[in-house]
């Protein structure tokens, strides 16, 4: 299973953060990235803790001919027709899109390592990781989505979006 990850807390062009996710999950449509299941959005504190607005997170599970490093391009095209702007790291965005696991390829290379070397970390991955993919294990801990979601620490808030 090829996953990314979507998030961003700044508007776009397309709207409030969720509507901008959303209109990526249609761009990726249009890109040779077909998306299979998406889930539910959440709201999500800033990681690390800042002031900045919460986030709008997900994950989609998709279907692909391109390769690692190709998907990667095409993620970061997509990131810059939306107006992503990249500053520091962990400052606020438009958007970012993420492969997180791409069928459990471990991949490190200059700008891509598979899986993703903060999922795990993550409560804005793996909540919405496990409402797609509830069986999924970390390629390399093997460890459960139950157990890794455990070890999150305990100040990172999240909430499912309404609606969802």
């Amino acid at each position: 299973m090829i996953v990314i990850g979507l998030g961003g807390n700044l508007p776009s062009q397309f709207g409030s953060p969720s509507g901008t996710l959303l209109a990526a999950v249609h761009a990726l449509g249009q890109r040779a990235v077909i998306v299979r299941r998406l889930s539910p959005l959440y709201e999500t504190a800033p990681v690390p803790v800042s002031d900045q607005p919460w986030y709008v997170n997900g994950v989609a599970a998709v279907e692909t001919p391109l390769r690692p490093a190709d998907l990667l391009l095409t993620l970061q095209r997509i990131e810059a027709q939306f107006g992503r702007v990249r500053t520091v790291r962990n400052a606020a965005r438009v958007i970012d899109l993420d492969i997180l696991d791409y069928d459990g390829q471990l991949v490190d290379e200059a700008g891509l390592k598979l899986p993703h070397p903060r999922l795990a970390e993550r409560a804005f991955v793996l909540y919405p990781l496990r409402d797609i993919a509830p069986a999924w294990r970390h390629p390399v801990t093997g460890k459960t989505i139950d157990a890794l979601i455990a070890e999150l620490p305990k100040e990172q808030q999240i909430r499912r979006m309404s609606g969802d």
